[in-house]
């Protein structure tokens, strides 16, 4: 292999790994709702966690966004309830994330 393809790759690989080191750069990666952050998960079936995860990231206004939440978590707190678990609800909210990503207009 040619020397300057070789350096060319290796400078490419150097780059890549010091953009993903720095905070705020690739590390993060896209926002995506998961167990971790969305209220209810455990109550959705898989198919109703791909269409969270499609609708969540097809927002334009954080008001839309609220508005699909609010009503979303309240029917995962009454499959909850059916099993007599208490849904609490949480600090970290997809849409505020979504909005200090600065995903919406």
């Amino acid at each position: 292999m040619p020397s300057s393809i070789w350096k060319s790759r290796v400078g490419g690989w150097m780059l890549l790994l010091v953009l993903v080191a720095l905070p705020g750069t690739g590390a993060a990666g896209p926002w995506h709702a998961a167990e971790q952050n969305t209220s209810g998960w455990y109550y959705m079936t898989p198919d109703e966690r791909i269409e969270h995860q499609r609708r969540m990231r097809g927002f334009k206004t954080y008001e839309e966004c609220k508005s699909y939440q609010t009503e979303q978590h309240a029917k995962m707190a009454r499959r909850a309830l059916k099993e007599g678990v208490v849904l609490q609800p949480r600090p970290d909210s997809g849409c505020e994330q979504l909005r200090q990503r600065g995903r919406f207009e």
